[in-house]
């Protein structure tokens, strides 16, 4: 049992490399799209709220772009549920990310033909030819900038991914043996990898609830859980409204114990 993260730039058109995966391996199918349905209705948030901090990075009048990571974190919460029971293929941006830390997550980055994804383009948003370039190189400079912001890290960088493949110049099918066969004999959950989803499953959904509560005045508190114990900690400002975030924490299924943490920022 295991997980694969499937990451592509936007119009890449791989839904059928996930979907033929999907049936070969006997898992279930997640895309980005419905991440975000699910998310919305589990949150409370619209799902153009999810879409656009998911896309972009804040704004000059949103300061820090709290607003945009307390969606991020919602979205985070909603995937690490939907892998909690194994056998997942999710695809959409950054998906390797969001999961990151799971040892039995096949990380993979699918990169699509260059003219194939520009005829995608050109067919899904009526553009010309030089007009389908131009935007999809905006939209891969926006998310290369996202993901350094959310992630710290370049998207571009090979080493984020357990497996990079070119549709260019692998089929399809021969694509979804590679993967299959890699995720079959070195990605199978151990009980040990099956508690740190458990622990991030916990973890996202606490983070998520703090960043939404109004009352708690949030500066990217830090959630960290092991086997039921949380971790919660913040910056010194921030002391007063311990005994909220700490009510929050314990409001949550599986909490069975709540530290605070202070350091400085």
């Amino acid at each position: 049992m295991s997980i694969i993260t499937i990451s592509r730039a936007a119009y890449s058109g791989i839904e059928d490399l996930a979907e033929r995966l999907s049936e070969e391996l006997g898992y279930g199918l997640l895309s980005r799209e419905e991440l975000l349905v699910n998310s919305a209705r589990e949150f409370g948030a619209s799902e153009n709220q999810l879409a656009s901090a998911l896309k972009h990075r804040p704004g000059l009048l949103e300061g820090r772009g709290l607003t945009r990571l307390h969606y991020i974190y919602c979205v985070q919460a909603t995937i690490a549920k939907a892998v909690q029971g194994d056998n997942l293929v999710y695809h959409g941006e950054a998906g390797h990310l969001l999961l990151k830390d799971v040892p039995h997550n096949l990380r993979v980055l699918v990169v699509a033909g260059r003219e194939a994804r520009i005829a995608t383009v050109m067919d899904k948003c009526s553009l010309t030819r030089d007009k389908a370039i131009e935007y999809a190189k905006t939209l891969d400079e926006e998310r290369d900038k996202w993901v350094a912001w959310v992630h710290g890290v370049d998207m571009r960088d090979p080493a984020t991914f357990d497996l990079v493949i070119n549709l260019a110049n692998i089929p399809v099918p021969s694509a979804v043996e590679i993967i299959a066969q890699t995720v079959r004999r070195d990605f199978q959950t151990t009980q040990r990898s099956q508690q740190i989803v458990d622990d991030l499953v916990l973890a996202s959904e606490i983070r998520a609830k703090i960043g939404l509560d109004r009352d708690i005045p949030d500066e990217r508190i830090e959630v960290a859980a092991s086997d039921g114990v949380v971790t919660i900690t913040t910056g010194a400002r921030y002391l007063a409204d311990a005994d909220r975030v700490k009510q929050v924490a314990m409001g949550i299924p599986g909490v069975k114990e709540v530290e605070s943490r202070m350091e400085a920022r």
